[in-house]
């Protein structure tokens, strides 16, 4: 995973977006977006990395009940891209491998999941702890255009 570098400008800072409910989950996604429009992305890449966030924030909400999304523009050689962590302490994945899996899901939902989110972005790390909780690392980097 490269977390690299942050960038100059509202990067280089970590843009905390604390998760208690559901409308934490929508500012989670404008904050995001916002943040993600000062690179290169298309339109659909935006929404792409919104329906990332709101995944992993939901979950945040449904299984842990609190968390946080960390937001944070960086730099890996010559492209750019945003970072987002979404962490809890919450009672963590018993079984990530099995949580990764498509149609998986402990919720009755047909949501994205977290395969799906792992899918749409261009690295992910989950790290989860019984009892201790889960950090989610993604990072979506601009194309070259």
């Amino acid at each position: 995973m490269v977390n690299g570098p942050s960038l100059p400008g509202s990067a280089g800072l970590d843009h905390v977006v604390p998760i208690r409910a559901e409308t934490d989950v929508l500012l989670a996604r404008q904050r995001a977006r916002h943040l993600a429009s000062e690179l290169r992305f298309t339109g659909g890449e935006l929404t792409l990395i919104a329906t990332v966030i709101s995944e992993v924030a939901r979950n945040i909400v449904t299984y842990a009940g609190t968390g946080e999304i960390v937001l944070r523009l960086v730099q890996g050689g010559q492209r750019r891209g945003l970072l987002v962590i979404a962490r809890d302490k919450g009672p963590g994945i018993a079984d990530v491998e099995r949580a990764m899996q498509d149609g998986y899901s402990t919720s009755r939902g047909l949501g994205l999941g977290l395969p799906g989110s792992k899918r749409l972005m261009d690295e992910f790390e989950i790290v989860s702890e019984v009892g201790k909780g889960t950090s989610i690392t993604m990072t979506k980097w601009e194309r070259s255009r």
